[in-house]
């Protein structure tokens, strides 16, 4: 009797383990596509953007997930554009093909856990809103307010060599 309760408990450990193995490789494969947008939200503390990142995916909890991930490659290689009263921000990286150039950087960086996560936390624990959850034909279309601390994310990114410096002068 103790066997069989020793192998269904097996079998559910490692059903449970392949299940969120085979989420965590379509989070990553809809990271990998970087699709999103990003919109200004509000001024936030010094040094700090507070974003709204709109992710796609088929499930609305992959979407939530990458939305940190999202917010910090969109700092980094797209910006934002501003809304009355709170001002757009230029890409940290001038360079358009600075991703590839850096990947021996970017990827460890972006991997799930990876460095990118010192800089971004969602401001709304995650929750969304009804009118920033959308069907799209098959996937979701998400929205989730990300703070972003900036001056820490360029700090380390110039130090890293990655970015240049503002006073280096381009």
């Amino acid at each position: 009797m103790k066997n069989i309760k020793f192998i269904i408990t097996l079998f559910l450990v490692v059903s449970f383990s392949t299940l969120s193995v085979a989420q965590q490789r379509k989070a990553d494969k809809d990271t990998a596509a970087w699709r999103y947008e990003i919109e200004a939200v509000q001024t936030g503390v010094q040094g700090t953007y507070l974003i709204k990142v709109w992710s796609y995916s088929k499930k609305p909890d992959v979407a939530i997930d990458q939305a940190k991930k999202n917010a910090i490659h969109g700092i980094i290689f797209k910006g934002f554009t501003g809304i009355s009263g709170v001002p757009g921000q230029s890409p940290l990286a001038n360079n358009l093909n600075l991703e590839d150039e850096k990947a021996d950087f970017f990827k460890p960086f972006f991997k799930d856990g990876g460095d990118y996560m010192k800089y971004v936390s969602l401001s709304n624990d995650g929750a969304v809103a009804a009118e920033d959850r959308m069907k799209m034909g098959k996937e979701y279309k998400i929205g989730v307010i990300v703070a972003v601390n900036i001056t820490n994310l360029r700090k380390d990114l110039e130090k890293a060599g990655v970015i240049k410096s503002l006073s280096s002068g381009f």
